[in-house]
Order: structure tokens, then sequence, then C-alpha cells
């Protein structure tokens, strides 16, 4: 889009949250006998009153309430450097209290009987709670808390560093994160053309996989044939965690960009066989490594299956983000081992270069390869087979180096085929040169897959990818 919905939004919601804080929190200078909002020079001392205040609990669960709110305001009038340095202050000042920690380890080993041993364990996980839990804690209270807490994470996921003591803050309130969004809690909601106009704005801003482009766009991708849905926490009713959209047609998509084609013809609901999800989005970054993903997809299938008995096929087109960047790491012997020498004279003919390890990336570059007749049939056959080759190619512990695979596999889909120039955008060309892959769902074997997965490392392939596969047997895969 012309205009960058992203940096406004972000702006309005601070100063929705700010604003809402700064009316609390002026209670609070009335009430507590503090600075009135604002005036404080919020510098490190002044910060650290501020915290330790909140943690002494004076006067009630309203007046705490108050104070948190006045930290909290504190905080959105930071810098970035300034909210650095609170982090710091909440990291190093406010941690687990190690005298008393060892303390309590010696009481447990001395405790003589039962009694003394449980009481010795009930001290000592006490003392293993740092006070900043508690702190963080009376945010969660406040109008907008959870929010400001998610984005409080993502302010401290971008400057963890090698800090040990932010580190450790950041395990914190990523268990209390997790503890709060567990999926139990959440809602399942369908978004619509006629949704608020501020959640569709949302939408455009957290696309994370194909950018919606305009608001034509948008409405194109909630057309009768497509389904939008999202997950909502009840105390963050106005921001969606996660979304995925979905395309109803009739067979195995193979192409983004015919999928969302604005000149094509929707096609009726109860005509489509296939439910394609082609973008999963999760929202807030300070809520990373707290999965909705899988959840999500699941929900969804079930849902889709209850209300159109129709569709019988449910599968993604997803990306292969790392392809091209695993590519260009490859010696010759890699790059050469799933091609005939046909193949492999025909890309030093048109590189002009006898090495393919230069030769490949060199053609890649190309900006119009993929419309060339010549360049794109002399690389179909070589490239499908190098993919096909990174999507199973593991890391140490055996999981997939690709991390579209790695999620789609451990939520029990299976790995179904290969689409060749699937994504002519200048993004896919440039991340898996156009290259997407199907995983299908299918709902009766999704739990088998998954186990298989999680305790063998074992990967369901699709008839049409295991056929790519024996392709390779006897050059680099085991029989």
């Amino acid at each position: 889009m012309a205009d960058d919905p992203r940096p406004s939004l972000v702006e309005r919601t601070l100063t929705n949250l700010a604003t809402a804080w700064r009316e609390v929190a002026d209670g609070a200078s009335r009430s507590l006998g503090l600075a009135p909002s604002g005036a404080l020079s919020h510098k490190g001392q002044d910060l650290l009153d501020l915290m330790r205040l909140c943690l002494e609990a004076r006067g009630g669960e309203v007046s705490a309430r108050m104070r948190a709110a006045e930290l909290g305001q504190a905080y959105l009038e930071l810098d970035g450097a300034g909210r650095k340095r609170f982090l710091e202050l909440l990291a190093h000042e406010f941690a687990v209290d190690q005298e008393a920690v060892a303390e309590g380890i010696e009481a447990f080993g001395a405790a003589e009987d039962e009694a003394a041993r449980l009481l010795a364990e009930t001290r000592l996980r006490q003392a293993l709670q740092p006070p900043r839990l508690k702190l963080l804690t009376q945010f969660n209270v406040l109008p907008e808390g959870v929010k400001f807490l998610t984005d409080l994470r993502a302010d401290l996921l971008a400057n963890l560093g090698e800090d040990p003591a932010l580190k450790a803050l950041d395990a914190d309130l990523k268990a209390l994160l997790v503890s709060w969004f567990d999926v139990g809690f959440l809602d399942l909601q369908q978004i619509t053309w006629q949704s608020p106009a501020s959640l569709l704005e949302k939408l455009i801003a957290y696309e994370a996989v194909h950018e919606i482009t305009s608001w034509a766009d948008l409405r194109n991708r909630l057309e009768s044939d497509r389904r939008l849905f999202a997950l909502f926490h009840p105390r963050m009713p106005d921001e969606p965690l996660a979304f995925v959209e979905v395309a109803l047609v009739e067979g195995m998509a193979d192409s983004i960009q015919a999928l969302l084609d604005e000149s094509a013809r929707p096609i009726e609901p109860g005509a489509a066989k296939s439910a394609i999800f082609y973008s999963i989005s999760n929202t807030q970054e300070g809520l990373r490594g707290v999965s909705f993903g899988d959840f999500l997809i699941k929900r969804v299938a079930h849902r889709l299956a209850s209300e159109l008995p129709n569709i019988k096929l449910f599968a993604t087109l997803s990306p292969i983000p790392g392809f091209r960047a695993w590519l260009t790491r490859q010696p010759a012997d890699v790059l050469l081992a799933p091609m005939t020498e046909d193949e492999q004279g025909g890309l030093r003919a048109l590189a002009g270069d006898d090495d393919l390890a230069v030769a490949l990336p060199a053609i890649l570059e190309r900006p119009d390869w993929a419309d060339d007749p010549v360049t794109e049939t002399a690389l179909r056959g070589p490239l499908l087979r190098l993919c096909a080759r990174y999507c199973l190619t593991t890391r140490e512990g055996g999981e997939p180096i690709d991390p579209v695979a790695r999620f789609h596999l451990k939520n029990g889909a299976r790995m179904e085929r290969l689409n060749w120039l699937g994504d002519r955008s200048e993004r896919g060309l440039r991340q898996s040169a156009g290259i997407m892959v199907n995983y299908r769902y299918q709902l009766d074997d999704i739990e088998k897959n998954h186990e298989a997965y999680m305790k063998e490392g074992r990967i369901t392939l699709g008839p049409e990818f295991r056929a790519l596969t024996r392709q390779l047997r006897g050059r680099w895969l085991a029989a």
C-alpha cells in the first residue's frame, strides 16, 4: 500500500493506552502523594523508586493499581534508551534473592522429617519467585494491561543481547504470557468485510506472508469463496493474536498469484472441494514462542468440515523461505548430485561458467529468468529435486532445517508436493526460486502423523513428493 498503516496504528494504540493510564495515574498522585503524571524525570532513581512503591503494597488493591498505572505511564513516555534502562532495572534489581535461595536449599537438605521438608520446600519455592513477577502481574489488572505486557516483551526481545539477567526476565515474562494465553482461553472468530474497520486495518498491518496491497485486495480476500479466521483473547478483544486466510477452490492450489487474482470470478462455496490455507500470521511480536498456529489450523479445518461437508481436501500453499539461501551455501558436488549430465551441460551453457556453484546462483540472480522459456525449462527439474533435498534435510536434533516444514509436520500434516513457480513475486523468487509446497491435513491422520514425527522423526510424504524423492535415490537419499 502507498501509505504503511503500521506506524499510525502503533502510535494510535499507544496514545489510547497512555490516555487511559494517565487517568488512573493522576488518581495515584492525588491519593498517594506522588508527583503528577508526567512530572517525574523518569531517570534511573525515579523508576527504581516507582518500582519499589509498586511492591510495597501500601493502601490496598486500589492504591496498588494506581501505582502500577503510574509506573506503566512512565514506561510509555520513555524513549528507546529509557525503556532499555527500565528493563535493565527490572531484570537486575528485582531478580531472585540468591542468598535466600541458598538458605532455602540448605534448610531443605537439613530437614529431618517430612513436615520439615514440606515446609522447607514451600519456603524455597517462594524464594525462587523473583519480586518482579509480582510487579509484572500488577499490570494485568489495568485497562489494556495484557496488551501492555505483550508489547513490553517485544521491547525486551529487541534488547536481550547477551545479558543473562535480561534473558531471565524474558523467561519470567514468557511464562506469565504462556499461562495467560492458554488456547483454552482463546476465541475463534470469522472476519468479514462487515467487521469493524479498525480490525480490518490491523489485518492489513499484520499480514506477514503475502502483503495486502490495498483495500480492494483485502476485500477480495474476504469474498464469498474466501474465509479469514482469527484468534482473540478476552483481555485483548480488539487485537487478533493470529489469523489464517483460506481459499475455497476445486483442487490442490499450485499458484499464489492465481489464488490472489482480484479479477478471478468467485466460485460458489458449495461447489468447492478444497480448502487451501495460504497465509498464517502471528501478529504479536511479544508472544514469540507462544504458538497459536497449530491450534488455529486444526480448529478452522474442523469448523469448515462441519459447515461445508463438500470440502474433502485441506491443504496449505506454503512458502519455502530458506531455499535460495541454502542453495548458495552448497558446494558443487551437492548441486551436481540430482542432475543428469545433459542438465549440467545446459546450465553451464546458460551461465557461461563450468563451475555450477557459481553458474546456478548467477542464473537465479537474473531478474527475468522465470519469464524466459529456455532458462525456466533448464532449471525446473534440477531445482525441484534440490528443493526436495532441502525440505528433507535436517538440522541437529533431527528436525528439518526449514521452519515452515517444522511447523506443519509437527502439526500432523504430510508433505504433499512441490509447485514450480508457485510464487512469481519478487519476494518468492528471491526466497525460494518461486517454488511453493503443499502440506496436506488429512483430518483422520493428523494425530498419527504428529506422533510419527514427534516420536520417530518420520516425515509423512504424499505420493507426488514421494515420486520426486525416488528420482534422488542412489544419489543422496537412502532407499
